[in-house]
């Protein structure tokens, strides 16, 4: 699920999102929620290939948190590094993304 939110464009990523997600990117943009963070997603997402190392997942009953590192790729664009972590909950059966953070590495 997570690899389809780099990979699948905006639309897969909001199917998949809370209705109130926050998700905050490096500067600029910042934190971003609500049209905001859609309009970015819509210009900033399709990335072709993602590689997830350092994989975890922590929590507990209805809330689980992914860590990982990525190293994401798109024609013409530099190779995107980044450390992210993303909150899921599960709304009845349904896994939706609560917020999602990257920090970009060199």
């Amino acid at each position: 699920m997570e690899e389809h939110f780099w990979t699948s464009g905006s639309d897969s990523a909001r199917t998949t999102s809370a209705a109130n997600a926050v998700m905050v990117f490096p500067y600029p943009p910042g934190i971003l929620q609500g049209d905001l963070m859609w309009d970015h997603l819509k210009k900033r997402t399709g990335w072709r290939s993602v590689v997830m190392t350092e994989r975890r997942v922590t929590g507990g009953g209805e809330i689980a948190i992914l860590t990982y590192r990525a190293s994401a790729e798109k024609p013409e664009v530099p190779i995107y590094k980044a450390l992210c972590a993303s909150t899921y909950l599960n709304d009845g059966g349904n896994w939706l993304r609560l917020s999602h953070q990257q920090t970009a590495v060199m």
